[in-house]
């Protein structure tokens, strides 16, 4: 993990005023009109990482299982619609997204700025498939311009974004060509992420393309772009190539959750599902992500099931594991995690798997499995690879092998485990204790009240769609009975 720290850039936008007089006399001529990219760069990249890693952990592992909550747990119970400590993602993708298209223009418009096209196309594209893979048609092709676009935007088809120009894939390819058509000498500064190194910004391109095409591939024939991907080789494949950063173990650069009240820490513990896959795989990783229980005698560890009804069930946190070390005293060894190679290669051996790509799939999955415990700074046991976690292990499937893989992998980041899921059922959730959404998962997040406020007319169109605003709607690329 990479153990570079940041501190957040502060800015101010100055916006021109009604008469010239006006703007003479209140202009201060020595403060600067426009944010420089490198400072926005910095900034996007940085407050997207740093608040959906928190929102990831706090929500997304409620969503995905990797998490219980002992009280304060409509969310939990699956009332999305009441977010508490965490669950509102929507305000932190549409700021980034406006941010990083200020960027995207400025890089367009000023020669000197051109460096920053190809890193500004790929954020949008990654945003954006955040964005619509949790919440399904959303506005898109008409937002994030501020004044320059509609202040009520349309909301638009998932599929859209995803194929049409300007869309996910489409803006992946662009940012690409950017970077190869750049010829400059002017480097590519506040990148977090690769230092600016922009042959690294290719290979997260073509990581996110492989990831976003997997994504579709119950809609779309995914399979000679993956094989090209695949033959060129230019994606993220060892760890040291990840598009992360690192957090401190103090502020205001340290993990979000880190910084909660004892009481909001101790309401998190691990849930029962988690607890059934780790040790049903005798996975080491448990005592990474998990604390033995207080009233436990020896090193054991206890979930919850998720979902209980806190006004009539009052549990201990000295009886379930709460969160590990390095979610609160340890964070300097966490990273806001947008893209890896543990991921990638996970990815790589499903393609093979269902026959998208030619190549070994037990190969790529072991890669993935070692890159992944290396992630997370823990010793692969010498048996696990053989034995429980084998890719053709008796009783599994290769994929659920791999989905389960990702899925442990991915705590923390419990939004990506949750769209996985809906994709692919995979690994298997358990009904929640006391269910407010009929006993069934969401497979989508429901879109939040601003939206209706803001944007009325557009909003009505968008939740007629979903069945009232239904969490039971699924997404375009949803393919599963």
């Amino acid at each position: 993990m990479k153990k570079l720290i940041y501190t957040i850039a502060i800015f101010a936008f100055t916006f021109a005023s009604c008469t010239k007089d006006f703007e003479e006399i209140n202009t201060n001529q020595n403060s600067p009109v426009a944010v420089q990219p490198s400072l926005l760069l910095r900034q996007v990249i940085y407050d997207f990482g740093e608040q959906m890693s928190y929102e990831g952990f706090a929500a997304g592992n409620l969503l995905s299982q990797h998490t219980a909550l002992l009280d304060f747990n409509l969310f939990d119970r699956h009332d999305l619609k009441s977010p508490q400590l965490g669950g509102n993602p929507w305000p932190i993708f549409y700021t980034n997204l406006r941010d990083n298209e200020i960027l995207l223009k400025q890089s367009k418009q000023a020669p000197a700025f051109a460096v920053y096209e190809g890193p500004a196309f790929i954020l949008k594209a990654y945003m954006a498939a955040g964005l619509t893979d949790i919440f399904g048609d959303v506005p898109y092709f008409e937002a994030f311009n501020g004044i320059e676009g509609s202040a009520k935007p349309t909301y638009d088809l998932q599929e859209d974004i995803y194929l049409n120009e300007n869309g996910i894939l489409d803006n992946l390819d662009k940012g690409i060509a950017a970077i190869n058509m750049y010829a400059g000498s002017i480097p590519l500064e506040g990148d977090i992420l690769f230092d600016g190194n922009l042959d690294n910004w290719i290979q997260f391109a073509n990581s996110l393309k492989i990831k976003y095409l997997i994504r579709i591939s119950g809609k779309v024939d995914v399979s000679v772009q993956l094989q090209t991907i695949f033959d060129e080789g230019n994606y993220i494949r060892n760890n040291t190539e990840n598009a992360v950063f690192s957090f401190s173990n103090t502020a205001p650069n340290n993990f979000r959750f880190a910084q909660l009240r004892e009481g909001d820490f101790t309401n998190f513990v691990m849930s029962e599902t988690a607890e059934e896959i780790f040790k049903d795989l005798n996975d080491v990783r448990i005592s990474t992500f998990y604390r033995a229980f207080a009233n436990s005698n020896s090193s054991e560890f206890n979930g919850l099931i998720n979902g209980i009804n806190a006004s009539t069930t009052t549990p201990s946190p000295d009886d379930y594991s709460l969160a590990g070390t390095i979610f609160r005293e340890n964070t300097a060894a966490l990273d806001a995690n947008f893209m890896t190679a543990w991921e990638t290669n996970f990815l790589l051996a499903e393609a093979a798997e269902k026959g998208f790509i030619t190549t070994s799939a037990v190969t790529l999955y072991n890669s993935g499995v070692i890159q992944a415990f290396d992630y997370w700074n823990t010793n692969l046991p010498a048996t696990y690879l053989a034995e429980n976690a084998n890719l053709n292990a008796v009783g599994k499937t290769p994929l659920e092998q791999i989905i389960t893989q990702k899925w442990i992998a991915n705590t923390m980041n419990g939004y990506e485990s949750w769209i996985e899921f809906r994709r692919t059922g995979l690994p298997t959730l358990k009904n929640v204790a006391a269910s407010l959404n009929n006993g069934l998962i969401p497979v989508r997040m429901p879109y939040p009240a601003d939206a209706a406020a803001l944007n009325a007319e557009n909003y009505k169109i968008a939740e007629t769609a979903t069945n009232g605003n239904s969490l039971d709607v699924k997404v375009w690329w949803n393919s599963l009975p």
